[in-house]
């Protein structure tokens, strides 16, 4: 069977980086769950910081550059994504937002997504349902239903038991989406023919012939 294609976009904006840090960890308990699986897995990360630049001017002119092309097509031919932003004031940051307004509308449709986030306190947790997941679910991907969030206390000592809530949301979420990406994806449905309204109106005035 074919790897499963795995993007990862991590939109941290310092080095190193939390955001990044949960970006590669739900990555690799992702990978361990299709090996498990029997699946292999091609992992490609897409780091937003260094293509800020680039994604402003796409949304000026309309045109991206070489790198940013790239970028959208690892994520609109992966066949899932695992999509990771700092909170900001109280929802993604501008940068996660501005890569996602530059993707074609229909690609993440039926895409397997993993939505998580950092912060720098627990209460921003709720950004992943009230913003991060609308995002996703506008754009027609399917969301995983564990979504993680990861505050500074989560990356306590080995043993910590905030450490060890923080491993076992990202070993559901990473098995969660395993699950998703490793089954066939269902092909598109037919576009139905749309009547104009005029018709429509027509056909209720004359009735059955």
């Amino acid at each position: 069977m074919n790897p499963v294609r795995l993007a990862v976009v991590s939109s941290g904006l310092s080095v190193p980086s939390s955001t990044r840090l949960l970006a590669d960890r739900l990555a690799e308990a992702a990978g361990r769950r299709l090996a498990q699986a029997g699946r292999g897995v091609e992992v490609e990360t897409v780091e937003l910081r260094e293509l800020a630049v680039d994604i402003a001017g796409n949304l000026v002119t309309g045109f991206p550059a070489p790198t940013l092309r790239r970028a959208v097509e690892a994520v609109t031919r992966a066949d899932a994504l695992i999509a990771v932003t700092p909170v900001f004031s109280a929802s993604y940051s501008g940068l996660f937002k501005s890569f996602f307004d530059v993707l074609d509308r229909d690609a993440l449709v039926g895409k397997p997504v993993l939505a998580a986030a950092t912060g720098g306190t627990a209460r921003h947790s709720l950004a992943l349902e009230y913003a991060l997941r609308p995002l996703f679910a506008h754009l027609r991907a399917a969301v995983t239903p564990t979504a993680v969030f990861a505050a500074p206390e989560d990356w306590g000592s080995a043993g910590d038991s905030r450490t060890a809530a923080l491993a076992g949301r990202i070993g559901r979420a990473a098995a969660e989406l395993a699950a998703l990406a490793a089954a066939p994806r269902p092909e598109p449905a037919a576009d139905e023919e749309v009547v104009p309204f005029d018709r429509q109106l027509e056909a209720l005035r004359t009735g059955p012939r």
